[in-house]
């Protein structure tokens, strides 16, 4: 039972490393009561060659107070990824019987130090570069530990010794953000003045794009002050909260914006039908599911045992938003179709067509590109450069709205009824065409 728990733990660990870790390595506190976990992990952070580690424990107290007790099997340490990988291999293959006791692993303190204390502080030094994760080891499975554990990690940086507790690859993330906020600014600037200027051709949903792109600016520009409040002194100062509330409130317009273009809605029709109106029902709670998610998975840490179970429950209601909001798109556009062989308006409903199947082409790259590639490149991208998957699904998002606000602006001669009799037999012939090769 022992190996068995043990196994899990190891397992359990190893997916935290697998998993792109949303924490920034801040000043974390943590309270851990009547635990007898073999493996506990704690923060994961990149450190430069000016990397600290700052660990203070009190309120210590096993279950066991037995002296014989070997408490060099207890204690705190730091391991990298492909380290832990042969820590593995070393457990199961009788070479150690603890996780402390390999040559792989740096330990940061060890319970046979205490001398009967309650409590400690240590600071460790860290001048390899690299990615670690903090471990606690429990290898004695009949002992439970309680304690209250806070930990800062943080890079010295430039000649007076700054602290920087960003983790190395994401230090110039408050910059990233503050530049996308101000872009999107600039954007809902240059939408407005769209909007006045072709005023009168203006429908609801452009307002809602507003909104959206307004949304968006003022969550970067949280996140930007966020991270650059941590980046200093090792805390958000609440502008986390700032950050979750716009956060909420941008993937639920959002996903609201993306179902009511595909419907149609303000510039096809002036309603929604029964089906529409169930998405957005099933859309919007699935959001805010989403949204609690995401602040449990911040705001713990890999240390809580449901940690990887909120972090399951965000990725699959992410994927079921995701795939629900393609629908209203692609009966549209079969409305479409069934519409240009029974109006006589070939040419609108081919326009129209082809703009639906344009976004709804758009909309799946999007979709997989932040959910799909910038994942993989969380995963597989060195440490050091994990800004880079931060700005590619800044930039592919970026690209989205652009191209959703240049094909749905609001137009003086709408494009979907000003057409021609050569335009509306050429239309007719494409249609017929398409037809004959379905066929």
């Amino acid at each position: 039972m022992a190996a068995m728990d043990f196994f899990t733990s190891s397992m359990f660990i190893l997916l935290i490393f697998l998993l792109p870790i949303s924490s920034f390595a801040e000043i974390h506190f943590t309270e851990i009561r009547n635990d007898n976990r073999p493996i506990i992990p704690f923060d994961v952070f990149g450190f430069s060659h000016g990397g600290r580690l700052e660990l203070n424990v009190s309120h210590l107290t096993l279950s066991d107070s037995n002296p014989d007790l070997d408490l060099s099997k207890v204690g705190f340490f730091l391991c990298t990824r492909e380290s832990w990988l042969h820590v593995i291999q070393q457990l199961e293959e009788g070479d150690i019987s603890c996780a402390l006791q390999s040559d792989l692993v740096k330990p940061v303190y060890t319970f046979d130090s205490l001398k009967k204390q309650d409590r400690f502080g240590v600071l460790y030094s860290e001048t390899d570069a690299d990615q670690y994760t903090l471990v606690f080891a429990n290898c004695l499975q009949q002992v439970k530990v309680s304690m209250d554990v806070q930990s800062a990690m943080y890079n010295l940086e430039g000649k007076n010794a700054r602290r920087d507790y960003l983790s190395a690859g994401k230090t110039i993330l408050p910059r990233i953000y503050f530049v996308f906020s101000l872009i999107y600014f600039s954007l809902a600037v240059i939408w407005i003045h769209v909007l006045y200027k072709k005023r009168l051709t203006v429908y609801g949903i452009h307002f809602f794009m507003l909104a959206v792109v307004i949304l968006k600016a003022l969550n970067l520009l949280c996140e930007a002050e966020d991270k650059s409040y941590i980046k200093r002194t090792g805390s958000a100062h609440g502008w986390d909260v700032l950050f979750y509330i716009f956060s909420f409130l941008k993937g639920i317009t959002l996903f609201t914006l993306i179902v009511l273009i595909g419907t149609g809605w303000s510039f096809l029709k002036p309603y929604l039908q029964d089906k529409e109106k169930k998405v957005l029902m099933i859309v919007i709670p699935l959001q805010v599911v989403a949204n609690i998610a995401q602040v449990v998975i911040d705001e713990t840490g890999p240390f809580e045992q449901e940690w990887v179970t909120w972090k399951q429950v965000f990725l699959l209601v992410d994927v079921i938003c995701c795939c629900a909001v393609l629908f209203p798109i692609v009966w549209s556009i079969k409305n479409l179709r069934e519409a240009a062989r029974t109006d006589g308006k070939a040419a609108v409903n081919l326009m129209k067509l082809t703009l639906f199947r344009q976004y709804y082409i758009v909309v799946i790259c999007y979709i997989y590109f932040t959910r799909v590639v910038v994942y993989a490149l969380e995963t597989i991208t060195s440490y050091r450069y994990l800004w880079t998957s931060v700005m590619a699904g800044e930039l592919a998002t970026l690209a989205f709205y652009v191209f959703t606000g240049y094909k749905f602006k609001p137009e003086a001669h709408n494009p979907y009824f000003v057409v021609d009799d050569e335009e509306e037999e050429a239309a007719a012939e494409a249609l017929k065409l398409e037809d004959e090769f379905e066929l």
